[in-house]
């Protein structure tokens, strides 16, 4: 499969008044057409970064991309103009949030923002727009969408906001799709409906999707490839099954381990120790070295770049555990 997505040498900085931080550092990260790419990873990892450089829009004004290319369909990014970037926006590429309640506008109706983003990238009529988010709302499973599109979010369950807002994001029927853990604060059972709504658009539609979770077991079911990040970098990634049937990372390796499984004898779960280092704390080598059980001289002295483990499986590691098949 050809790539929807390439990243390659993207660099993110926060900029401020007595810091300049390096929020984010990736050699090359690639999404093919159709495919889903899971991104994994502890809180701070650089995940939601990740999509924010694709989305050009960061939390603070204070970050900005300072090197590398982020391609899409042929075109960098990173050099388009606003007028452009904002038509590829809601068009081309589309996200969902974590939380749908503070996306959604608590002052309009859920139809308004629905119709607003098909008239703003189609330019048809407010009527056909309307025919439109109703369709799009049935499309995600949404019961009586048409009496649905005239009430305000907080009269909505947390799950029916999240297909709101799926619906908004696939009523242009983009190319792209990123999934910030949208099932995050939903219950099991709500979560699997949105975890099935989104394979579904995969399936169907053939949107390629960048799955952003800290959930391994969701990953091991829905993703093609995964992307195991670490102090905004990318420490291992492969196929899904490859990578978590053999972990070569010492860190991918460490959180499979803290899984807890149905039948588990262990007393007591294994944890990662200490913390995650600070993007402000200068570090001159590998990021996980203060946590990690194989570090050696070497960790410390220089930064490990992405290598060939075996087939499409990488690896950024000097003391790589061994493999077992």
């Amino acid at each position: 499969m050809s790539n929807l997505l390439h990243m390659e040498n993207v660099r993110v900085h926060i900029k401020t008044r007595a810091l300049d931080i390096t929020a984010l550092e990736l050699d090359h990260l690639s999404l093919a057409r159709g495919e889903m790419l899971a991104l994994v990873g502890e809180t701070g990892s650089g995940k939601s970064m990740t999509a924010s450089s694709i989305m050009q829009l960061f939390p603070t004004q204070k970050a900005r991309v300072t090197a590398g290319k982020i391609m899409f369909d042929g075109r960098d990014l990173l050099g388009c103009k606003q007028s452009e970037l904002d038509r590829i926006r809601g068009e081309e590429i589309t996200m969902i949030f974590q939380d749908p309640m503070s996306s959604l506008n608590p002052v309009f109706r859920i139809g308004d923002p629905i119709i607003d983003v098909i008239q703003m990238h189609t330019g048809v009529s407010k009527i056909e727009a309307r025919d439109q988010a109703i369709r799009a709302l049935r499309y995600v499973g949404l019961p009586d969408p048409g009496r649905l599109m005239q009430r305000f979010p907080h009269e909505l369950s947390g799950g029916q906001r999240q297909r709101v807002m799926i619906a908004m994001a696939i009523v242009c029927e983009p190319r792209m799709l990123i999934a910030d853990e949208p099932t995050t604060a939903l219950d099991v059972t709500i979560q699997s409906q949105i975890l099935f709504l989104i394979d579904k658009l995969k399936r169907e539609k053939g949107t390629s999707v960048l799955f952003i979770t800290h959930n391994l077991g969701i990953v091991s079911k829905m993703a093609d490839r995964i992307a195991v990040l670490y102090g905004g970098r990318i420490v291992e990634t492969g196929p899904t099954r490859e990578v978590l049937k053999h972990p070569r990372h010492p860190y991918t390796r460490m959180l499979l381990e803290a899984i807890p499984r149905i039948k588990d004898k262990r007393d007591r779960l294994p944890v990662i120790g200490g913390r995650v280092s600070s993007p402000a704390e200068p570090i001159r080598g590998c990021r996980f070295a203060n946590r990690c059980p194989r570090v050696s001289d070497l960790c410390q002295a220089e930064v490990p770049t992405l290598a060939t483990a075996s087939d499409e499986h990488e690896i950024a590691c000097f003391h790589p555990v061994e493999e077992k098949r």
